[in-house]
């Protein structure tokens, strides 16, 4: 199938782009890398009468370490992410988590932005950026808000974006010293999306104490979820054999899939984010010790 006709716009400013969309209101679309939108209006699912390409716009696709924290650009691609060497040294978590999105194809033309706006609760970035506890920089025609991705993910395909706003960057805390971060994402084929995935981000003392952990469910909720049951086993405890089990299987209780036919029963998705778990988080342990990434 082809998209319905529609008319196309391409602001070469975000002041340009957001008044197109309060103009437009409900029947605009931003287009950003593409991936989930144009498949979305080929199979007609969505049908936009205006599509607003911001591609053209400057100054939104960049990754700067600065004041402790990483800023991306929200047009940044993902396999940026993946190849970029200030990710992988100050925050190997999001390179890890764009290397597992889709195929380098995706990978080419996906952004990060678009991702986390279409909230998807199967897309990769949603966890990894709970587990980073980051926020979000959004612009609407006359005023900037930032805001934490937990509010900013409200629930399936919705986001806390106005009709009238573009999410403009994403912005985490670089960690610390004795810090590791893992995605585990299980799927049916390689590049599909997930059965269920776990971001795990913690950091640890000398002594092995958990000073901080975040972790970030996919694909498990009408949304991505933050493991907050999870957090609080870890956090200020030893990491120990046994806490690591009870983290896993804290995150499991906060965990809430329901029946797919394609990826399996709801039980099943808890098992899996049980295991994942635990396994996201010995690998993240391992990377604060110093193991290999």
């Amino acid at each position: 199938m082809i998209p319905r006709k529609f008319e196309y716009f391409a602001p070469r400013s975000i002041k340009e782009a957001t008044s197109l969309l309060k103009k437009f209101g409900p029947d605009a679309k931003i287009l950003a890398g593409g991936v989930s939108l144009i498949p979305v209006m080929k199979l007609r699912f969505g049908s936009p009468a205006k599509i607003i390409d911001i591609n053209r716009i400057p100054g939104l696709e960049y990754i700067r370490a600065s004041g402790g924290r990483l800023n991306i650009g929200a047009l940044t691609r993902h396999a940026e992410l993946e190849r970029s060497k200030t990710v992988k040294d100050r925050v190997f978590l999001l390179s890890e988590t764009a290397s597992v999105i889709g195929d380098p194809q995706v990978r080419n033309m996906g952004t990060i932005g678009g991702s986390l706006s279409h909230s998807d609760p199967s897309g990769d970035w949603g966890a990894a950026i709970i587990a980073l506890r980051g926020e979000l920089t959004i612009q609407g025609p006359r005023k900037r808000r930032r805001m934490k991705v937990d509010d900013f993910l409200v629930d399936t395909f919705t986001s806390a974006l106005q009709p009238d706003e573009i999410l403009t960057e994403i912005s985490v805390p670089i960690p610390p010293a004795r810090s590791g971060g893992a995605y585990m994402k299980l799927e049916r084929n390689l590049g599909d999306f997930a059965t269920a995935a776990v971001a795990v981000q913690l950091t640890i003392d000398p002594k092995g104490v958990c000073t901080s952990a975040g972790i970030g469910l996919t694909a498990v909720g009408p949304k991505n979820l933050r493991a907050e049951k999870a957090e609080n086993v870890l956090v200020g405890h030893p990491l120990t054999p046994k806490t690591l089990e009870e983290a896993a299987a804290a995150a499991a209780e906060d965990a809430q899939p329901i029946p797919d036919p394609l990826r399996g029963s709801a039980e099943y998705k808890k098992e899996m984010t049980r295991v994942y778990a635990r396994r996201g988080i010995e690998r993240a342990i391992s990377r604060a010790k110093g193991g290999k990434k």
